[in-house]
């Protein structure tokens, strides 16, 4: 899709996810939904889909659109099916960002369902507020992921 070669930044196969605890996948949006390259990712995991690999694993989402009426609710409500063909637990941040969920005086990404940003044409970064949530997100993922492995 045009976009840069990252060489600095690590690449995990397929195979490698059964060894996490939990995930929380990231991607851009295409039309609504995930980018087709990560949906050949998951279309690769067949594997442990049938060995039920992935099963019980805590998983979250987060994403970016090109704008408002990008997909930063139908991207990850799409999305969901590839976690529950795993039998993956959908950990979403619901409302507990709390008063940044309700942010009105900029342009905030994210929903309910995960952390999110609009790239627009490519060019726009993250605001301080979209980081803020991504990181939320990321520490209560990490806190149910731990919960769930000592209970287990």
């Amino acid at each position: 899709m045009s976009a840069p070669p990252k060489s600095d930044v690590p690449i995990i196969t397929p195979h490698d996810l059964a060894e996490a605890d939990g995930f929380i996948f990231g991607f851009p949006t295409r039309f609504g939904m995930m980018s087709a390259q990560f949906k050949a990712f998951m279309d690769a995991t067949g594997g442990l889909w049938r060995t039920q690999q992935l099963a019980g694993k805590p998983a979250g989402i987060f994403y970016s659109t090109g704008s408002q009426g990008g997909g930063q609710e139908t991207t990850p409500l799409t999305a969901i099916t590839q976690l529950v063909h795993h039998g993956m637990i959908f950990v979403p941040i619901g409302y507990s960002f709390g008063a940044g969920m309700f942010e009105m005086e900029q342009v905030k990404g994210g929903s309910p369902y995960g952390a999110g940003t609009y790239a627009g044409d490519g060019t726009r970064m993250p605001s301080e507020l979209e980081l803020a949530q991504a990181f939320h997100q990321g520490k209560y993922i990490a806190g149910i992921t731990k919960k769930l492995k000592t209970a287990a």
